[in-house]
């Protein structure tokens, strides 16, 4: 049996480690993995972490060239579970949420949108200014999940790697590929 096809966009937004990191976690699970990555998303991968792209690159199925317009995962017919962008850039966003498809990740996010798949965008940026927010509700409303990648604490995170694994858990979670961790929320202790 073919596992579930999941379309990872990587652009060049600060943050790049989200998606390294989502790639890397994404290997562990029964997904196959296709990969756009922008011209800046190679560069800011390089320059924020320790990996080179060719490394990056071995961790999907699939990658694609950011102007192939002629990508299985530019057409609806090319069935997948859906698509995350992170990071996701405000120009990314802005091309998203006005069907403005320049580029296959946008393009791909396109299809994603209109097949009713979920759309997962992982906005780093701030402050935020209205066009943002304005960008941002309107990809709302058409079924995206916008999910900036604010810390939490609850878990009582003690390194950076800590908070950012948790951050790639919840998004795993918006495609129900999260699975077990012992970071989850089950309640303040009973004081009593």
């Amino acid at each position: 049996m073919t596992p579930p096809r999941l379309v990872v966009g990587i652009t060049g937004a600060s943050g790049a480690v989200y998606g390294v990191r989502l790639l890397r976690a994404l290997r562990e699970r029964e997904v196959e993995i296709h990969l756009i990555a922008s011209r800046w998303a190679r560069i800011t991968i390089e320059h924020e972490t320790d990996a080179t792209f060719a490394e990056i690159k071995a961790l999907a199925d699939t990658v694609y060239g950011e102007n192939d317009q002629a990508a299985a995962v530019s057409s609806g017919s090319f069935r997948t579970l859906g698509m995350v962008v992170a990071p996701c850039s405000v120009k990314t966003l802005a091309g998203i949420a006005t069907g403005y498809a320049d580029n296959l990740v946008t393009r791909a996010a396109d299809v994603t949108l209109k097949e009713r798949r979920p759309l997962v965008l992982v906005v780093r940026e701030a402050p935020l200014n209205t066009v943002h927010l304005r960008n941002m509700a309107t990809l709302s409303e058409l079924g995206a999940t916008i999910f900036p990648p604010v810390p939490a604490f609850y878990h009582r995170p003690t390194t950076l790697d800590e908070v950012i694994d948790y951050t790639v858990l919840r998004i795993l979670d918006q495609l129900d590929l999260g699975g077990e961790s012992p970071w989850r929320w089950t309640g303040l202790p009973d004081k009593d």
